[in-house]
């Protein structure tokens, strides 16, 4: 027993000796890498002023990581090429240092076709729809062709894994189809240009709000409230949707007003255009419409009701958030200024008439 625990005790100390100085050799360069890519990105954020739609941006995010598997890598080499170690800790060493090698231009070129896609969408000024299912699509294709060849690399075939990923991939697709057809129908989105980013929307089933992103199973709007509203992707594709970015940026708030029929209404209608264009201008100030497609309000009278002409103030918003505030800046001036000029808003009356007895 004591012969056996002094053998053990003799390989252990064996192989601290092989692993010890490329063990030290590998965890300095990988505190250098990281002490490097830290400075470096804080150098960037304190001293460059770069624009996200620049491609300088697109190759500093491609980079970024980059000096954490260089400094690994030139670690592994060195301890490869210069320190006597057995054989089969070389081939292991050599293993990890094409792994490194392979996964570091693997995500490079991820990270490089992520940024450029969306930086060809910020220059295309919202011709071209923009998502995360784009990317992530991407990354799935790129990492997948590294595994390949890091498994080529090992001697692991890897013809049966696709054979047996192609007869499985049926069976699959059958129990995720809901998945699959979220997948497509976000796909069918994007490329018919149907929905981008940051356009207001309105569904058929009285869902709306801003789309904030479009990803591989559901797409995600923003109501005026606030609120997140996730809507699975192959709903969106079947619903009918009222795009009120297309052709161009315009919000329509219809506010319903009733004057008395003693009114006279061209004056009522010019007061009420007059206040809709300074509360237009008043709340909008920071958010102006296209002026390619500037529109004025309207005023539209409607029906002649029980008690009332009644009629309807268009206004228009460049952005879906400004709505709420428009609608109570427009109700709070026009009130005080109908008061102003004697334009009487009548209360509903209704004359009961009682049979005789």
């Amino acid at each position: 027993m004591p012969h056996s625990a002094s053998i053990a005790s003799i390989d252990w100390t064996k192989l601290l000796d092989v692993m010890l100085v490329p063990g030290c050799i590998l965890i300095a360069a990988i505190i250098i890498g990281v002490a490097l890519n830290k400075a470096i990105k804080r150098r960037i954020e304190n001293h460059l002023q770069i624009e996200e739609t620049s491609l300088t941006y697109v190759f500093i995010k491609a980079l970024q990581g980059v000096p954490v598997s260089f400094c690994m890598v030139a670690g592994l080499y060195w301890i490869i090429n210069t320190i006597d170690i057995p054989p089969g800790v070389s081939k292991l060493f050599s293993y990890i240092l094409f792994t490194v090698n392979v996964f570091t231009l693997t995500r490079v070129i991820a990270q490089a076709l992520s940024a450029f896609v969306d930086f060809q969408m910020a220059r295309s000024e919202g011709k071209l729809p923009k998502s995360t299912l784009l990317n992530s699509i991407l990354n799935f294709v790129i990492y997948a062709v590294g595994i390949i060849i890091i498994l080529q690399y090992y001697g692991i075939s890897v013809a049966p894994i696709i054979t047996a990923m192609g007869v499985g991939g049926m069976a699959i697709a059958l129990g995720l189809q809901e998945t699959m057809a979220n997948i497509f129908s976000g796909l069918q989105l994007i490329v018919f240009k149907q929905l981008r980013l940051d356009d207001y929307i309105k569904l058929n089933s009285g869902e709306e709000g801003r789309v904030t992103d479009i990803n591989w199973r559901y797409t995600t709007i923003q109501s005026i409230l606030g609120n997140v509203i996730v809507i699975p992707n192959k709903t969106i594709a079947a619903a009918i949707i009222t795009n009120y970015n297309l052709p161009y940026r315009d919000y329509t708030i219809k506010i319903p007003i009733g004057v008395d029929y003693d009114s006279d209404l061209q004056h009522v209608e010019d007061v009420t255009l007059d206040v809709a264009r300074q509360v237009t201008a008043t709340v909008m100030a920071d958010s102006p419409l296209d002026f390619e497609h500037d529109v004025e309000p309207k005023v539209l009278f409607r029906t002649f009701a029980d008690s009332a002409i009644e009629f309807d103030v268009l206004l228009h918003s460049a952005r879906f958030d400004k709505q709420a505030a428009l609608k109570h800046a427009f109700i709070k001036e026009l009130t005080a200024r109908y008061r102003k000029e004697k334009i009487n808003i009548p209360f509903p009356i209704r004359t009961v008439v009682q049979p005789e007895k």
